[in-house]
């Protein structure tokens, strides 16, 4: 069984700052790094940690070609990651004392994902194998149609939220993967309550999962919900915490594992990844989530 991610390569430029800087306000940083990251490579890395089958799908520029060897690196297949002569997708990302983030993307590269790419990489598939996708790629409607038209479980995480979204058709999604901010833009509501009632309302085809940062997790099902509380960590940088929940449960989830337990396994590896500083390198190897529900209670 594998997991075929549609996702984003982005190379990040990342800034330790006092504060977010402001309109018109020139910022001194404190520190700067060049790592690997993407919303779409961060899931693949978190994927083959928590020991997944993982086939990246995606576009680089070739002269960036150090960052695929970087992801199979990490076990991960990329015989589906092209390189192009288009500039690779990056960030600009600024990370305070307190381990919040703010992050402007170009999606360059990532942008050029075509419906024979997404044919290619679906072509050999099998009926347990499931397709994940984000908001950074392009083809994602006809991403999203053929995994469906070929009876695969399709997982989709909207980040980051644009308008687009709501035009995607909703009904080839098994399992929906958002943030409070991204629940709240997705249903038109602002309270979690109403928030909830619209999931469980228009969404009741899918399973849909609403991270909610320190209050935990909550699990939408057909017949009931599943509530998990966070794990309580001096958080250092936040940037790559949902990509590490996302993979570390859908690793899981994919192979049959009970929901609360697979949610709380992802919670473990997400809090373990805020405490280091970095996207992909934050990412927790599956030994060290064993270790951390050993101690904090499994």
């Amino acid at each position: 069984m594998a997991i075929i991610n549609f996702g984003s390569i982005n190379i990040d430029h990342v800034y330790q700052v006092d504060h977010f800087v402001a309109p018109g306000e020139t910022l001194a940083s404190k520190g700067y790094q060049q790592l690997l990251g993407g919303k779409g490579a961060n899931q693949s890395i978190a994927l083959a940690a928590a020991g997944a089958e993982v086939r990246h799908v995606g576009k680089i520029n070739q002269a960036d070609v150090s960052f695929k060897q970087t992801l199979i690196k990490h076990e991960i297949d990329c015989q589906y990651l092209q390189c192009t002569e288009t500039p690779s997708g990056h960030a600009i990302i600024q990370v305070t004392p307190s381990g919040e983030n703010a992050i402007v993307l170009f999606g360059g590269a990532n942008q050029e994902i075509n419906d024979k790419d997404v044919m290619r990489a679906l072509d050999k598939t099998k009926s347990a194998d499931w397709v994940l996708t984000q908001n950074e790629t392009s083809c994602l409607e006809e991403t999203l149609r053929q995994a469906h038209d070929k009876h695969l479980k399709v997982a989709f995480n909207p980040a980051p939220m644009s308008e687009s979204v709501k035009s995607l058709p909703f009904e080839c999604i098994d399992l929906l993967i958002v943030n409070e901010v991204e629940a709240a833009a997705l249903s038109g509501q602002q309270s979690l309550d109403d928030i909830v009632t619209h999931f469980k309302t228009h969404w009741s085809h899918a399973e849909v999962i609403i991270t909610l940062g320190k209050a935990g997790v909550m699990m939408l099902r057909k017949h009931d919900t599943l509530q998990v509380d966070a794990f309580v960590v001096d958080a250092v940088d936040t940037t790559a915490a949902g990509d590490t929940f996302i993979g570390y449960f859908l690793a899981a989830y994919s192979k049959h594992a009970d929901a609360k337990q697979a949610l709380k396994r992802a919670c473990a590896a997400s809090a373990i990844s805020v405490t280091r500083e970095g996207a992909a390198q934050s990412i927790p190897k599956r030994e060290e989530v064993d270790r951390f529900l050993a101690k904090h209670g499994s």
